[in-house]
């Protein structure tokens, strides 16, 4: 099926946060190629949602629980004895930080750290990738990409609490993971990620998917704000080489990596409305920024050339297409709820044909 196929087939893979949109894709992708997933997270907190929508649980073994449970989290690795560890879970929102940053800090900090913790007695693990965000840099406004030796910071709750998971990830690694026969343990910085099966509150595509769904006007808060945006394909690519690196030379890529779009892709938010609302035929947009809202980065761009150099990694779809498969995606489930399953793994085969994956 591909370049990971011999590789992923029969080894158990963990991955926390599957009940959500990149986690939903990335187990998917997982069990198409044979391994034995096991998953943890919450239950789904929107309606609809990816992991009902394509009856993910068929698949893998899904176990719900919170990070900050201490007790779950070794139940798990003590029961599943994972080989590789894809960490995804969190609180993903800036916005909702904004509101619970005690909770954001908690699952994105704390939940890290015991995920770190229960990781390092794992006998059975080789790999592990913790996946933060493009937000964990400090918010310089820079219009040069974000390189991964770039200072970590963030102003918002959410940016801050990446940029603290990233750190102690960095002190777990050089403390306990620098050892003869240790995990390699690498951090994963990606950028805005679009595609089907996302309805997470305050997101650019979910948020016109809802309105041309429910005949509402689109109401764009930062039309000009540019985000690095791609399909979530790309990085959860990236991810699954990074895995595959790490179990080759356990120490030779344990450090963090960008996995973002080309440079032409990162466009304002208001550019890109515009275009999936083309694509889909309808949707009413009205630009009102809102000077009183919650600080949010004008500009974010990552550079990937380390990705790209080192791991022979680089972005396969344009956003034309990146866009153009999340609108067939979610045109077909509100014409055929059912679809949902086969739609997610074709676009994954042709990801993979596109790619060389």
């Amino acid at each position: 099926m591909s370049a990971f196929e011999d590789f992923y087939r029969d080894k158990r893979v963990l991955v926390t946060g599957h009940t959500g949109f990149k986690g939903g894709w990335l187990v998917t992708w997982l069990t198409m190629l044979g391994a034995r997933v096991t998953g943890f997270a919450l239950p789904p907190n929107t309606r609809p949602n990816l992991f009902d929508a394509a009856m993910l649980d068929r698949n893998l073994q899904s176990v719900f629980g919170d990070l900050r449970d201490r007790a779950a989290l070794t139940a798990v690795f003590t029961q599943h004895q994972p080989e590789i560890v894809f960490h995804n879970a969190a609180q993903p929102l800036v916005r909702r930080s904004y509101r619970e940053p005690v909770e954001t800090f908690a699952i994105n900090v704390m939940g890290t750290v015991h995920v770190l913790e229960e990781a390092r007695y794992a006998r059975s693990l080789h790999a592990m990738i913790v996946v933060t965000s493009d937000k964990c840099y400090e918010d310089s406004e820079s219009s040069r990409g974000y390189r991964e030796d770039d200072a970590m910071g963030g102003h918002d709750p959410y940016s801050s609490s990446k940029g603290c998971a990233e750190l102690a990830t960095a002190a777990y690694r050089r403390s306990f993971y620098n050892q003869h026969g240790s995990a390699g343990v690498a951090t994963a910085r990606a950028g805005n990620v679009i595609g089907g099966g996302d309805w997470s509150e305050d997101r650019l595509v979910p948020d016109i998917v809802r309105g041309i769904t429910e005949e509402q006007t689109i109401v764009i808060r930062r039309p000009d704000a540019v985000r690095p945006w791609q399909h979530v394909l790309e990085p959860l690519c990236g991810y699954l080489l990074l895995a595959k690196r790490l179990w080759e030379d356990r120490q030779g890529y344990a450090e963090a990596w960008n996995f973002g779009p080309r440079e032409k892709d990162a466009i304002p938010v208001g550019e890109l409305a515009k275009k999936v609302t083309a694509l889909w035929g309808k949707g009413a947009l009205a630009f009102q920024p809102d000077p009183a809202a919650p600080h949010e980065t004008q500009s974010l761009k990552l550079n990937t050339m380390k990705a790209r150099s080192r791991l022979g990694w680089k972005p396969a779809l344009r956003l034309e297409q990146a866009l153009e498969w999340s609108v067939e995606w979610y045109r077909a489930y509100y014409e055929q709820p059912q679809s949902a399953r086969n739609l997610t793994e074709k676009q994954i085969e042709s990801y993979m044909r596109i790619s060389g994956a």
